[in-house]
């Protein structure tokens, strides 16, 4: 009896150490003291790096990451030129000829590289994420460094290592943006102060790292100020969150509602009330505007008349 309690109550630890094995809680990061949140990076970001380096083809590959929720799906593109489902961090490499396809009319798919995400379904390899503090590395960094896994490729095993940098003007979703001009893109004027010369969000390198296991390392830096150490203590931080006092207020107001609601329906289908004879204590209610009335005389007789001397008045 005492062994089948203790598996019982194990259940919910065991539990909550998977969940947190395969994900991370981007509102709530907590390390070293501090407090983290990065959740306004959520959503799909992406990185594109250009390749010229094997004539006489010319590659793309386009990196993309959600910090906070696997990728979804892209819209019209086949299964087989994106990564399954679960993936957190993918690389999609495109090459075409310049020279046949100068318009790039006709850009093929090489390489989908799953780096990293939950794939139990498929290779039982989870996400196990990494969060440290930039200080761990460097005394005089601010920001987080956080590692992804779960990926395989080509026989190797992939990781993510996404170094959110501290950047107080920035808010990371910062995207280099592209006009056009004679119907081909051009980089908008680095000299224009509204646009941001370079996207917040930045590819380093990927390849092998050394090392017992064959893996491959794909790396980012991303400068924002949700990285910040002191941010959450900002007064922008206070401000974007909920009080405890604006909470106190929604859920009095909740409860008011569901308290009336049901109240209502309890009258209306019991002894078919209609009106003001639906609401719960409609009598009270009624006369809350002539209680209000009667209180606010009495305070007001109250202090208009607290200056009298009282006793009878002289003859």
């Amino acid at each position: 009896m005492k062994t089948a309690v203790t598996t019982l109550f194990s259940i919910p630890l065991l539990l909550a150490q998977l969940s947190a094995a395969a994900s991370i809680d981007c509102e709530h990061i907590r390390i070293g003291g501090k407090k983290f949140d990065v959740s306004k990076l959520a959503g799909r970001h992406n990185v594109t790096v250009h390749d010229t380096s094997r004539p006489p083809a010319e590659y793309n590959t386009t990196w993309s990451l959600d910090l906070c929720a696997p990728l979804k799906k892209i819209d019209g593109v086949p299964d087989a030129n994106q990564c399954p489902f679960g993936t957190r961090v993918c690389g999609v490499v495109k090459s075409w000829n310049p020279v046949d396809d100068p318009d790039q009319e006709h850009v093929e798919v090489e390489n989908v590289i799953p780096v990293a995400g939950n794939f139990d379904s498929s290779t039982g390899k989870s996400l196990d994420p990494k969060v440290t503090r930039l200080k761990a590395q460097d005394v005089n960094a601010d920001g987080l460094q956080i590692e992804f896994n779960g990926g395989y490729y080509n026989k190797r095993k992939q990781r993510a290592v996404i170094q959110l940098q501290c950047d107080k003007e920035r808010t990371g979703n910062e995207e280099r943006r592209k006009g056009k001009r004679d119907g081909k893109e051009k980089e908008e004027d680095p000299e224009d102060p509204e646009e941001p010369t370079t996207s917040s969000l930045a590819f380093v390198s990927y390849g092998p790292v050394e090392g017992k296991e064959q893996m491959d390392v794909v790396r980012f830096n991303w400068r924002t100020k949700y990285a910040c150490e002191d941010y959450a203590d900002s007064d922008e931080a206070k401000k974007t969150g909920w009080g405890l006092f604006t909470w106190f207020i929604l859920i009095t107001f909740l409860g008011i509602a569901a308290y009336l609601i049901f109240g209502s329906w309890l009258n209306y289908n019991r002894y078919g009330a209609r009106g003001w004879d639906l609401l719960p204590h409609g009598d009270t209610i009624r006369d809350i505007p002539y209680l209000f009335k009667d209180f606010s005389r009495k305070v007001v007789d109250t202090v208009s008349g607290g200056g009298s001397r009282g006793g009878y008045s002289a003859v």
